[in-house]
């Protein structure tokens, strides 16, 4: 069997290192924590785990650490997970067989994913937002895993979140966070699969942390309009109070039907669609 590294960056995640933890502690050779100074027991538990922890600092973009714990790893294959991820049995299971397949394994495997077509249709709207992360030929050496995201207590299976494709399956050496943009995607050199089975993702268990989490992506949001220089005039203003907001709201719930994620589908499009006016305010604010 290929040995297989699990990396994470974490910071005060001491109500989501166990789980996290003990969700791969049966198929991973070594856990890899690069940890940002969390001043809550996220380092000690982790120890107590059998995780190697390395303690840093905590910059802006997360990435950073993520890149650190990817630089760190010994094993061939890098299994890189964020703290309130947890891996089910079937996604296990599909992990280790998949990185011992050969090539031509592979072609067939890839072939046969039941949701095929929308991973792909997923896959060309993140190179569309993001730009290529991999190459059309060659070995494989990175697999994208859907994420089944848990918003105050249902798994949102519409809204155009699911499968929310991450890349987070790869070999060692051939991918690398470009530590630019919080919603980035790992450059590959080489080729980038599917995986079957997703991950799940406990990121908003209550609205206080969904909240939390939102007004630092805000800021993080704003600081992109800076970089980008977006024009502060009466036409930008129409645009990100009023247009994108509504446009992104119907967008969601009616062609992407997140109104069938019940009443946790309107508010996730309702607040994913206030991230346009209450970035753009910000910025206006940022003299």
């Amino acid at each position: 069997m290929r040995k297989i590294s699990v990396c994470l960056a974490t910071y005060n995640e001491e109500q989501n290192i166990t789980d996290c933890l003990k969700s791969v502690k049966n198929f991973t050779d070594e856990i890899i924590i690069v940890d940002g100074g969390s001043s809550d027991k996220t380092a000690e538990i982790a120890k107590t785990l059998g995780a190697q922890v390395i303690i840093t600092d905590n910059p802006p973009i997360f990435h950073i650490n993520k890149q650190k714990a990817l630089d760190l790893a010994a094993c061939e294959w890098i299994l890189q997970l964020d703290a309130d991820e947890r891996v089910t049995e079937n996604l296990a299971d599909e992990i280790q067989k998949v990185i011992e397949m050969d090539y031509s394994q592979l072609e067939k495997y890839q072939q046969s994913l039941p949701d095929k077509k929308l991973f792909l249709k997923h896959q060309k709207l993140l190179e569309k937002r993001d730009g290529l992360t991999g190459k059309d030929s060659g070995e494989y050496t990175a697999f994208f895993i859907p994420r089944l995201n848990c918003f105050l207590g249902k798994y949102l299976k519409y809204g155009g979140v699911y499968p929310d494709g991450v890349i987070r399956l790869v070999k060692k050496g051939k991918a690398y966070f470009p530590c630019q943009n919080v919603h980035e995607q790992m450059i590959v050199d080489g080729k980038i699969g599917w995986l079957e089975y997703p991950l799940l993702h406990f990121s908003d268990p209550t609205f206080k942390r969904y909240l939390e989490r939102n007004n630092h992506y805000i800021d993080l949001l704003a600081d992109d309009l800076k970089r980008d220089k977006i024009n502060k005039n009466p036409v930008q203003v129409i645009n990100y109070f009023l247009i994108k907001p509504i446009w992104w709201f119907l967008l969601t719930q009616i062609r992407h039907k997140g109104i069938l994620d019940g009443w946790q589908g309107i508010v996730f499009s309702l607040f994913s669609a206030l991230r346009f006016p209450r970035a753009y305010r910000r910025y206006l604010k940022n003299k």
